[in-house]
């Protein structure tokens, strides 16, 4: 399972492939889809990519399906993978002074 911070965003690439694992094309370009957009939301950016943004903590499978078929049938594969989406933690701090006093 991948995990972002609610702060962050992460890319995704699928890899069409044959069945002995050798680059495929495929007709069209993928579908993305998330199951929860209340916990993470996905945006394709190219043929084979796309951006997920978190929204809120909780976990969402993320699905990419495209069609294998290179004529005019429709041989849809689709593959997923869950996101989970953690609150971003304190990493590091600031330190902030008081107005300056005449000591007593």
């Amino acid at each position: 399972m991948a995990r972002i911070t609610t702060e962050e965003q992460v890319s995704v690439t699928i890899a069409p492939k044959t069945a002995h694992g050798n680059p495929a094309p495929i007709d069209g370009t993928a579908d993305f889809q998330s199951s929860d957009p209340t916990v993470a939301t996905v945006t394709a950016t190219g043929p084979l990519t796309a951006v997920v943004k978190s929204v809120a903590p909780g976990v969402a499978q993320i699905t990419a399906s495209f069609d294998a078929d290179l004529g005019a049938g429709v041989r849809p594969v689709e593959m997923s993978g869950a996101l989970e989406v953690v609150a971003a933690e304190a990493t590091t701090a600031e330190i902030t002074f008081g107005t300056p006093e005449v000591k007593v």
